[in-house]
């Protein structure tokens, strides 16, 4: 996933080890894109990633707006945003306990 959002020219894409800390998700992806229009490729790839590697159908949330989108693909949850929605959410602050990893390349 990380990968499919970076090859998308994904900007900031973090991942966070839910692990012990949440029942909503094992892991979170954060990954940030520069338009609405971008956010909505990046969302693709990582579907079809997640299609192509067996993993299933995610369910989509926010794709029509494309400001926040989300992905829940079970026990990982990617978080897709605008600059501005991603600033102003600021998933990183809510959970800055967690241990976070920075993707390669961003």
């Amino acid at each position: 996933m990380r990968q499919a959002a970076l090859d998308k020219k994904a900007e900031d894409v973090q991942t966070i080890d839910l692990i012990g800390k949440s029942i909503l998700a094992d892991t979170f992806v954060i990954a940030t894109g520069r338009s609405k229009i971008q956010t909505r490729s990046i969302t693709d790839a990582i579907a079809l990633a997640l299609r192509e590697g067996n993993f299933g159908t995610a369910r989509i949330e926010g794709y029509a707006d494309g400001g926040w989108i989300l992905l829940d693909a079970g026990s990982v949850i990617v978080h897709v945003f605008t600059p501005e929605e991603r600033r102003f959410y600021n998933l990183e602050r809510l959970w800055g306990s967690a241990p976070q990893r920075i993707a390669q390349g961003s």
